[in-house]
């Protein structure tokens, strides 16, 4: 062996050991829901061409009716809001979430008159407390339970 190919074989180990070593920290796939007022189809254009261009972006779903834009994607949420505030636009994290999840939707701060049809604002006091004891409605007229209820 010459002294070429001992370099040779030094450099090949060294460019090997330096790409095992680099671990790319990959980010999980996730939705982001990001609340923007939309009037025409230029802004809708605007910031769905703003949040399709960002690196690990999957899919991009707008309602300008909703005021609702949804991306799906290897992303961190905080980017995608900042992109889409980059617009011009006025942008926050959606704060709804569905009527039918929610166990008190009538709690003050709880009902939104710009919510969009079946959603409610996304308040602790709309939540069920842990400690609150819950009772199984369906459970207590049950076939299978013998001691369900006394008057049948």
């Amino acid at each position: 062996m010459g002294f070429l190919d001992h370099i040779a074989d030094v450099c090949s180990d060294a460019a090997d050991d330096v790409s095992h070593n680099v671990k790319r920290k990959r980010r999980p796939l996730q939705t982001v829901e990001i609340k923007v007022k939309m009037d025409c189809d230029g802004c809708e254009r605007r910031v769905k061409n703003a949040v399709s261009h960002m690196k690990g972006v999957k899919s991009v779903d707008v309602s300008r009716k909703d005021s609702r834009v949804t991306v799906t994607g290897n992303v961190e949420p905080t980017k995608v809001l900042s992109k889409v505030k980059g617009t011009g636009k006025r942008a926050e994290f959606w704060p709804y979430v569905r009527y039918n999840l929610v166990s008190y939707p009538y709690a003050p701060q709880a009902y939104d008159k710009k919510a969009p049809t079946g959603y409610v604002r996304n308040v602790v006091q709309a939540m069920p407390s842990p400690n609150t004891p819950t009772e199984r409605y369906a459970s207590l007229f049950s076939d299978d339970n013998p001691n369900a209820c006394s008057i049948m």
